[in-house]
């Protein structure tokens, strides 16, 4: 091979010092002769294509008797559609509607709690009471009075009936009864404040204040009420999604210290972006049925934001670059069994997930792509397929 080379640098050199006239190319540019620097480059433009004739005739013959020139050995798979879904991975945190300290709404000693930590409590169930401070008396003494106004109204009310006495004697007889009712109807609402209660069905997280200590409205902590069975994710999601992350959109959650995962959906999206951080918040409600999670557990979301029902997609290490910029890959041409040829196609591309990409234009559903290979071979070149099993 080395002996056939050689000759052809000597036919090149030989043929290039031919012609009219022995001058070498640098002598022909030093006369400034238009005429003669045309006619000697049309001499080797054709001297030119006769080598590359010859060139690519040696190479074949190479190829056939050099076994060290080997056709390359690929690997293909078929282009299909497929679902693609793509997903926003992001980070929240538990949260649940029903936690909740309670305050009093009187002031007094707690007289008594009724509840401990861990014990579960319904709705409306009397969790502690405080001592009203002498108003059980009042309403007592409240109630006589109220009880003689309503026997003096109903016996001015028989006589007005009869046309007996004033009518101003009535009418002081009814409002002096109104009244009365109306003070004692206030003051057993106050007493009714001096009872503790639970606002909704849970557990008792924590018995803040013990028996026997002092509380006032809005100041004393009394007790923790949680509730797990509403519980949600919350996250902030970047504005950029605001118009592809909407209620209803498939979520995928996974509690790491759980080590437990579970299929999800978006129950709320927020209508505020954030100025602070451009995002908004999203929250996605979680089935507890087990009571494992807890408020503030961390939970990783993967949310789907974009979906296209027919897909192509590749894997990225197939895919190279040309100095333009421009994403391609190889396919296979005339194909005659297991040997072909590889064609450069120019695609363009969208979004990843994992190891694969969407391909959006270039390649169409049962086109065979060189996997394997695909970056050691050139466009136009000859390939033979490896059937994998």
């Amino acid at each position: 091979m080395k002996k056939i080379y050689s000759l052809l640098i000597v036919t090149i050199i030989l043929t290039s010092c031919g012609g009219d006239n022995k001058k070498s190319v640098e002598d022909i540019i030093a006369t400034n002769n238009l005429e003669q620097i045309r006619k000697r480059k049309t001499q080797l433009d054709g001297e030119q294509q006769a080598i590359a004739s010859q060139l690519k005739q040696l190479e074949t013959k190479i190829k056939e008797l050099d076994p060290q020139e080997r056709v390359p050995l690929i690997t293909t798979f078929d282009a299909k559609e497929s679902v693609f879904n793509h997903y926003v991975e992001l980070q929240g945190n538990v949260s649940t509607k029903q936690n909740l300290v309670i305050f009093p709404e009187y002031s007094g000693i707690l007289t008594r709690v009724y509840v401990k930590e861990g014990q579960k409590v319904s709705k409306g169930q009397t969790l502690a009471k405080i001592d009203d401070g002498g108003l059980s008396q009042q309403v007592a003494q409240l109630q006589i009075q109220a009880d003689l106004a309503k026997t003096t109204f109903e016996r001015q009310e028989r006589l007005w009936n009869q046309k007996i006495g004033s009518e101003i004697q009535y009418l002081q007889a009814k409002s002096t009864y109104e009244a009365q009712q109306k003070a004692v109807s206030q003051l057993q609402q106050q007493i009714g404040k001096t009872i503790v209660r639970a606002p909704f069905s849970g557990t008792i997280d924590d018995v803040i204040t013990e028996q026997g200590s002092v509380v006032a409205p809005g100041q004393s902590q009394l007790f923790r009420i949680v509730n797990l069975k509403d519980m949600y994710i919350e996250t902030d999601v970047p504005e950029r999604y605001v118009s592809n992350i909407t209620p209803g959109k498939d979520v995928q959650v996974e509690f790491p210290i759980l080590g437990k995962s579970m299929d999800a959906k978006i129950r709320q999206a927020g209508n505020f972006i954030n100025p602070a951080n451009r995002t908004f918040k999203v929250e996605v409600a979680v089935p507890n049925n087990d009571n494992t999670i807890k408020p503030n557990l961390t939970a990783k979301l993967k949310i789907n934001d974009y979906t296209n029902e027919k897909a192509i997609l590749i894997p990225q290490s197939i895919i190279s670059e040309n100095a333009e910029g421009q994403q391609y890959v190889y396919t296979v041409a005339d194909k005659t069994g297991n040997k072909a040829k590889a064609k450069r196609v120019i695609i363009t591309t969208g979004k990843t997930q994992g190891d694969y990409i969407e391909v959006l234009s270039g390649l169409e559903n049962g086109n065979e792509i060189i996997d394997e290979g695909a970056r050691s071979v050139k466009d136009g070149q000859d390939i033979k397929i490896l059937v994998v099993e």
